[in-house]
């Protein structure tokens, strides 16, 4: 058990509570950039040199040690969910700490500045530089509807040979495959009618669950640990009146698929295999960590820690899209993400926080740099 950073958590639970205080969500794009101001104003305080980058109104906050490229990359995000007002007042209790982006993903974003300015101030009184530094950090801000406009975009324009996505898993839990996310929208057409005479019309809702149920045979597998492409009915609309055959419906599909599929080729299927219109809503890639020496490296300093596979998706898919390696993993919070009790453990700070300090005091001989390690 990694222990003696309590001063550190000390300081990213207080760190965090602060971000918590900003509503952060899509609607509140004032208070996105108000957090993003506070983060930069956090780092020049610490004369640590930071880039405000932007693309399609969306703030990130950006430090490389080099312009473009970090060895490690450390990315989170501070934008979150909607939530009721008292989520927004966060609250220690328990050793837990409550509050909405606590888990999800706040306390991550306060962790990685906490973590660069502690290891660059110990650089620093040893003579070195942030150009002799390993570590980069990045911190978005639209995480929760897609990161198209935050990791993203920035991704495409930098470098990094490791990057550590603190968005997910758990500390015994580090995230290597995360599944890859198709949204099909299927349309059906008939023809309207009187509803006292149905004969007379062609009714488009029987047709879209005609095609659901063929749609539905290209998900039959099934195992323990689901590790196979899955099928969500999430949206219907169909139908003006109680008495009129609908001559339109239409459905959304979320699916999920892994590395064993190939969805060009599902979605060809699921066309031919249908009545109606089959429509790509989106498409994102799956994430795979790859094969690393760094990666190695983390899986030898979190010795207690297990390579794993999560069903959902992050903003990680970008670094298999951009060609880069890297991990999700992060704090634990009994996956309360979203709910009513979001939280984090600070124990579990901890124990990140003293596995990631290990991991760059670690590091140094693959990235070819001197690191500054804690006193």
């Amino acid at each position: 058990m990694i222990s003696g950073y309590e001063k550190e958590v000390a300081e990213i639970a207080d760190l965090t509570m602060s971000l918590i205080r900003f509503r952060t969500t899509q609607d509140n794009p004032g208070e996105i950039r108000g957090c993003m101001d506070f983060i930069g104003e956090y780092l020049s305080a610490r004369d640590i040199a930071c880039r405000r980058v932007e693309h399609g109104g969306v703030p990130s906050i950006l430090v490389m040690p080099v312009k473009n490229y970090a060895p490690v990359l450390l990315m989170s995000h501070v934008d979150v969910v909607a939530a009721p007002d008292a989520l927004f007042d966060p609250r220690e209790e328990n050793g837990r700490l409550y509050g909405r982006g606590a888990l999800d993903d706040k306390y991550a974003a306060a962790l990685s500045l906490v973590l660069l300015k502690n290891r660059l101030e110990s650089l620093r009184k040893a003579g070195g530089t942030l150009d002799d530094f390993p570590l980069g950090v990045l911190i978005t801000g639209d995480e929760e509807v897609g990161g198209v406009n935050g990791a993203k975009a920035v991704l495409s324009e930098i470098r990094t040979d490791f990057c550590i996505a603190l968005d997910g898993g758990t500390v015994d839990e580090i995230i290597v495959k995360e599944k890859g996310i198709l949204t099909l929208r299927l349309i059906t057409r008939g023809r309207t009618a009187h509803g006292s005479r149905p004969w007379q019309g062609e009714n488009a809702i029987e047709k879209l669950i005609e095609d659901y149920s063929r749609i539905k045979r290209f998900f039959a597998e099934t195992s323990p640990d689901h590790w196979h492409r899955t099928l969500n009915f999430s949206i219907v609309r169909a139908g003006s009146s109680f008495n009129q055959v609908p001559d339109r419906a239409e459905a959304v599909f979320d699916i999920r698929y892994t590395e064993n599929d190939n969805p060009d080729r599902l979605v060809a299927d699921l066309a031919e295999a249908v009545s109606g219109t089959l429509e790509i809503e989106g498409k994102e890639p799956l994430f795979s960590a790859g094969e690393s020496p760094w990666l190695d490296l983390l899986m030898d300093v979190a010795d207690q820690s297990r390579p794993a596979f999560e069903h959902g998706a992050s903003d990680a898919r970008y670094l298999s899209q951009f060609g880069m390696c890297g991990v999700v993993w992060g704090a634990d919070g009994d996956h309360s993400q979203h709910a009513a009790d979001e939280h984090v453990d600070l124990a579990s700070i901890n124990r990140l926080y003293g596995y990631l300090d290990e991991f760059l005091d670690r590091c140094s001989y693959l990235s070819g740099v001197q690191v500054g390690g804690a006193e």
